[in-house]
């Protein structure tokens, strides 16, 4: 099988070099009164930058990208409206599911992306034919926290940088593994998180498994509940989850709509900035996520199908 390998280089500098470039004039002349050194500092990080990006779209530009619409039956523009009767029924499936099947998660984050990269790089090459190897490193911090202070994690398409912002305890391997999608070339949210979904959904290991039905469980969830964090929490109540699954769905709850005005108009503009993209918005997240899985999943015109357990099937079966 052919195998494209992306250096991602600056993902293994000990800092970002995006933020590095970006605070260095500022920090030395806080530290030291003067902004030369950091200016020097700030040339020789974007110099690394531009380096990193330039190789990694040079080996990028020979990988073959998954057409959605033809392997799936649906893709960011394509997709049937679930109904909430069967948005509901699959709820109460997966609710039952993550309560039988329970699983705490002991990984590291380390374990977590290696074990991420390696089931999403097996499912996209079943795809493709094509192997696309990246990067596992994953940040704890970049400068994105202070302007997404509601994102979950971030990745700079460019460099390939990966942070993760939030513990997100059970929804950690989706996210980054969401994340990882972007930096193999996959740029669109609904892509990444149809892609995690299906790599980790289909990965045999029961935590992964875990992780992406919670997150399709949650995604669902606010779906229903449209975004009211009211109705969010009665419905998480009439679900019946064991209390270490609640817990964990409850910290992400909507937050109440008068809440957090940079957060608001932060989110406004990423809303505006993805639908330039030929994206939908910020619904791509959740409503286009969960109404591409129904459209695939009861596709007749898919040349993929389902490998892994869904909520039509029988509850328990693998």
């Amino acid at each position: 099988m052919e195998t494209i390998k992306i250096p991602n280089t600056a993902t293994y500098s000990p800092v970002s070099l995006m933020d590095l470039a970006m605070a260095a004039p500022l920090a030395t002349r806080l530290l030291l009164g003067a902004t030369v050194p950091g200016r020097l500092i700030q040339a020789m990080a974007i110099g690394a930058y531009a380096g990193s990006a330039l190789a990694d779209w040079m080996e990028r530009s020979g990988a073959r990208k998954i057409d959605f619409l033809r392997q799936f039956g649906a893709d960011v523009q394509h997709l049937d409206t679930m109904p909430d009767d069967e948005r509901r029924r699959e709820l109460g499936a997966i609710a039952e599911r993550l309560n039988d099947l329970y699983q705490p998660l002991e990984m590291s984050r380390k374990e977590m992306a290696v074990e991420g990269d390696r089931h999403l790089t097996a499912f996209i090459a079943g795809v493709t034919g094509q192997r696309i190897e990246t990067s596992t490193e994953v940040r704890s911090f970049t400068l994105a926290k202070l302007v997404f202070p509601f994102a979950l994690g971030t990745c700079d398409v460019v460099s390939g940088d990966v942070a993760i912002l939030q513990d997100v305890g059970l929804f950690e391997p989706h996210v980054i593994t969401h994340e990882f999608c972007h930096r193999k070339g996959y740029l669109k949210e609904l892509e990444a998180q149809a892609l995690a979904y299906m790599a980790l959904a289909s990965s045999g290991e029961p935590v992964l498994e875990q992780s992406a039905n919670c997150e399709r469980l949650h995604r669902s969830l606010k779906v229903l509940a449209d975004h009211d964090p009211d109705r969010y929490e009665d419905i998480l109540d009439e679900l019946k989850l064991r209390d270490e699954l609640a817990s964990e769905l409850r910290s992400l709850a909507p937050p109440p709509k008068d809440k957090g005005s940079i957060s608001k108009m932060m989110k406004s503009l990423m809303d505006e900035r993805m639908k330039l993209t030929g994206q939908n918005g910020l619904s791509d997240y959740d409503l286009g996520f969960t109404n591409f899985l129904y459209t695939f999943e009861k596709s007749s015109s898919a040349r993929q199908r389902p490998t892994y357990w869904t909520p039509s099937a029988t509850v328990g079966s693998a």
